[in-house]
């Protein structure tokens, strides 16, 4: 909708913000960096509203916890973008001077009055309407979303849609306004900077423009076809077909983190040829025909990391690999050296400089050595005297617009592609706990008195109907699969929710019952919706 994927905000705007819509993230677990900024916009008066099935640590700091049902978010925003236009809240000329589609939109959220929004999310009509109004009023609010947005069937239309109350109501495009997506993993907004992304060149290019391809045509002195690549959901399914027979998966662990991970372990392991670049021998690097060990860890690389916040930094190299391990330029470039391509032995300096000259974005200002003095840049950054965008879209206050105007998107709701039923009579919505580190790979290997494992958390009523007391070992089974773990009761969790993470797959492998349905637009799989069926077991490990 604004033409990058980047967060609007810095991290000091949520210490000066009136309102904050956390929507679909447990950020005190997963995004802890952040959310301390967040705390001290609490306690200069920030209103805090948590958007969560589960009643989470980070909706214990709320003023608001709105308890939705799991898949209900577009039905929620387009309720309070209704309200918003009742009420006569939306901001007329914003929407006259930065945005275009709003009669469209306002049609398309006719439909969903309090009482339809009520019945669609479980929230009191009345407390939906005073979110609205509170967002409306204020003079600077911001809404910030990770994978409780992002890991849905419908993800991109949950986006769209939380985009589509930013700009009904005015809030972008000014100090401490706007829409922050809260990265996954480290440095995963640098990936999409650097081009990472199967539709989009560096800077993120479209592929699809002449213009764009010509320029790197002449800069790469290759051609690019005019095509999009695929995402990892999509390559998994030409495997299935056999229209993928070869894969080279460097720093990821698709076994252990996609979705059906039994399917995803029988695909990658009936492929031809699989080359694993990885610092640790994981269960997926335990499938490769080759693994190429490498240097990928935090202290032994050299180059920059970008945050949720669009900052770029320096990283140092502090220590040298274990012996056989290869630096990754080294790697790449030798790859491409055999494959018949010299690249030359780039350092990643010269790769970062590379980088600037195609991307305009980080083109001017950017160079290391302002990265160093300046302790990191958030691009954009025009020329060496500019300390970097803090916000961004400002232009769409100006008369007339720099550039297109931002769209609204017409988006409806969509429950989860998997409902409960007789068989699978619980939902089952995973996420992060904050001691551990997505598939564990990296926090699972050493004692510690905050890693207690895995386990299966529910609510009190649901542990007394199935006769679980805590600690006792429970069955889990999906469609696709079953795993065993300890009882936690939560009363963070409402009956019929039940919450996994996927932190300790070598002993509770979550991702076998997790639904590899997929959104089409983002190839993103549902891993925050699946219908489950629970067994108490005789066996005990005793109370936590």
């Amino acid at each position: 909708m604004f033409g990058a994927g980047g967060g609007t905000n810095s991290y000091a705007e949520v210490e000066e913000t009136d309102v904050v819509f956390l929507w679909g993230s447990n950020a005190r677990a997963a995004h802890p960096i952040w959310f301390h900024h967040l705390l001290k916009g609490v306690r200069n008066g920030t209103r805090l509203y948590v958007m969560d099935p589960r009643r989470t640590d980070s909706a214990k700091w709320a003023d608001v916890w709105m308890g939705l049902n799991v898949g209900s978010d577009v039905a929620l925003s387009n309720t309070m973008a209704r309200e918003i236009i009742h009420a006569g809240l939306a901001h007329a000329a914003f929407i006259a001077n930065g945005t275009t589609g709003f009669d469209v939109y306002r049609a398309a959220v006719e439909p969903y009055t309090l009482d339809v929004g009520e019945q669609l999310t479980g929230i009191p009509a009345a407390a939906i309407r005073e979110a609205a109004h509170t967002f409306a009023t204020a003079d600077k609010a911001m809404i910030c979303w990770t994978l409780g947005i992002t890991e849905h069937h419908n993800a991109v239309d949950n986006v769209l849609s939380l985009i589509n109350l930013c700009l009904l109501t005015g809030h972008v495009g000014r100090w401490a306004c706007g829409c922050n997506p809260l990265r996954g993993q480290n440095n995963v907004q640098g990936g999409g900077d650097m081009g990472a992304i199967p539709n989009r060149l560096p800077g993120f290019q479209d592929i699809l423009d002449p213009a764009v391809r010509a320029a790197f045509e002449r800069h790469w002195g290759v051609p690019i076809q005019p095509t999009y690549g695929k995402n990892l959901t999509e390559m998994l399914h030409a495997m299935e077909h056999g229209k993928i027979t070869a894969l080279l998966c460097a720093g990821e662990n698709p076994v252990q983190s996609d979705a059906d991970g039994n399917k995803v372990a029988r695909l990658l392991g009936g492929l031809d040829h699989l080359v694993v670049q990885e610092i640790f021998l994981t269960k997926t690097a335990q499938l490769a025909h080759v693994v190429l060990p490498a240097t990928a860890s935090w202290c032994e690389a050299d180059g920059t990391v970008t945050n949720s916040e669009r900052r770029v930094q320096r990283v140092r190299k502090a220590k040298e690999p274990p012996a056989g391990a290869r630096d990754e330029l080294w790697i790449l470039a030798e790859l491409a050296r055999r494959l018949g391509t010299d690249l030359g032995n780039p350092t990643a300096e010269e790769l970062w400089n590379e980088f600037r000259t195609v991307a305009p974005a980080f083109a001017g200002g950017m160079s290391y050595a302002r990265l160093e003095s300046l302790g990191g840049i958030q691009w954009p950054c025009p020329d060496e005297s500019h300390a970097g965008e803090t916000f961004l879209h400002g232009r769409l206050w100006e008369t007339p617009v720099r550039g297109r105007p931002a769209p609204f998107s017409v988006v409806e709701h969509a429950g989860p592609a998997e409902q409960p039923d007789a068989a699978y009579p619980f939902l089952l919505t995973t996420g992060r706990r904050l001691e551990s580190y997505n598939t564990g790979v990296q926090t699972g290997g050493y004692a510690s008195p905050l890693h207690y494992g895995e386990t299966v958390d529910m609510s009190p009523e649901d542990a007394v109907m199935l006769g679980c007391a805590d600690g006792d070992l429970a069955r889990v089974s999906s469609r696709r699969g079953e795993v065993t773990a300890p009882v936690r009761i939560d009363r963070a969790l409402r009956a019929g929710l039940v919450f996994m993470t996927f932190h300790f797959p070598d002993s509770v492998d979550t991702n076998v019952l997790t639904n590899d349905q997929y959104d089409p637009k983002s190839g993103t799989a549902e891993f925050k919706a699946c219908a489950v069926r629970i067994e108490a077991l005789v066996a005990s490990v005793g109370a936590r």
